[in-house]
């Protein structure tokens, strides 16, 4: 057995997380207490785990300064159609955080399904690029269309004066193409659309969730516990985050965006999908080589699975289909993470450097770099 394998997790001062009761698991049901609130207590060690050598791996990829009161957060959007009234919940509650936001020309248009033609969106991403003034950009939603306009960008003024992208779903072409052409760290997170109405009836989930979006803007390093389920693979694996919706990993596959997974943690998400095509995709993640040289896999959440035909059932579940594709490697592996198209889906600073702990009685991703 492989000595990483051998390890045991993290203890941290509340020892055994199932006996203490201010603990939270990121698992839905989530007590007043939540991980957030432990964190601002200092009960949860964040810092002083990245070995030298570690550290070395991730120097080629650049962080984006994380932004302080005053700072513009621009919203636009690069793929699917928003409404002004959509965002303003989002727009109010980040400018109670004490940013001032800027609102992109895309907000608004409609062409079909897409926020504007390629030609707006790409406009109009490329002047949140390009303007100095804006420390991040917010993407308002996700459906489709990024891939369309990832080619008309130009982003040689973020290589220079990276800032945050932050999205999920079809957002993850941004985030492949940062990670893998521009080597700048981006924040895979809920957006505009998935912000409470009224943060003051919001459940335990939902503000913590979008809470976790302020954190990694703001540079707090979060340290995420997660109930495990029965099907996981245990071990300790210590590497850049990369990964983002499964379909769209797919799709980037034999382009310049394809991310290169080779010493590092992937995570995974979807959603609509049937399961024949899940089993499909991670064929491709296989036969490409992106699941042969990992360090290990987290397994988000796939939600809304269309139904097998009743004639010709699929006869696999998520758990089966990942473990099939996986059985020849050892690296650790959990499944329902927080993260993907449902309430709790947490944001995670894609490429840098963290540690995944997958134990029989906790899961833990912790950022370390």
């Amino acid at each position: 057995m492989p000595e990483e394998r051998k390890r045991r997790p993290l203890e941290h001062p509340n020892q055994n997380p199932k006996n203490n009761p201010d603990f939270s698991y990121l698992d839905g049901h989530m007590q007043r207490k939540s991980f957030l609130q432990l964190l601002g207590l200092g009960m949860l060690p964040l810092s002083g785990f990245a070995a030298p050598e570690a550290a070395n791996r991730v120097r080629h990829i650049k962080v984006p300064a994380y932004l302080k009161p005053g700072d513009t957060i621009g919203i636009a959007c690069p793929s699917g159609f928003s409404l002004p009234e959509t965002i303003q919940p989002a727009v109010e509650l980040i400018q109670s955080w004490g940013y001032t936001v800027k609102i992109g020309n895309t907000v608004g248009k409609r062409d079909f399904t897409f926020g504007g033609t390629d030609e707006e969106r790409a406009a109009d991403f490329q002047a949140m690029i390009d303007d100095p003034s804006v420390k991040a950009i917010l993407c308002a939603t996700g459906g489709y269309g990024a891939g369309r306009i990832i080619d008309r960008l130009n982003f040689d003024t973020l290589k220079r004066h990276p800032k945050w992208v932050i999205g999920f779903s079809d957002i993850t072409v941004f985030h492949s193409h940062l990670h893998q052409v521009c080597r700048v760290a981006s924040i895979h997170s809920k957006m505009c659309g998935s912000f409470p109405k009224d943060w003051a009836t919001a459940d335990q989930v939902q503000t913590d969730s979008i809470l976790s979006i302020k954190n990694a803007i703001e540079g707090v390093p979060v340290i995420y516990p997660v109930l495990p389920v029965p099907h996981n693979r245990t071990g300790i694996a210590e590497a850049q985050l990369v990964g983002g919706n499964l379909k769209i990993l797919e799709n980037m596959s034999g382009s310049v965006s394809s991310i290169s997974t080779d010493g590092k943690i992937l995570f995974v998400e979807d959603v609509g999908e049937p399961l024949y095509n899940i089993d499909r995709m991670f064929s491709n993640l296989l036969r490409s080589g992106r699941l042969t040289k990992l360090k290990g896999l987290i397994v988000g959440g796939f939600t809304n699975i269309k139904p097998d035909s009743p004639d010709a059932p699929f006869g696999r579940d998520i758990y089966t289909i990942v473990k099939e594709q996986t059985s020849r490697f050892d690296y650790p592996v959990c499944f329902d993470f927080p993260v993907g198209h449902q309430k709790n889906n947490f944001a995670l600073k894609c490429g840098l450097l963290h540690r995944l702990t997958v134990d029989t009685d906790q899961v833990t991703l912790q950022e370390i770099s």
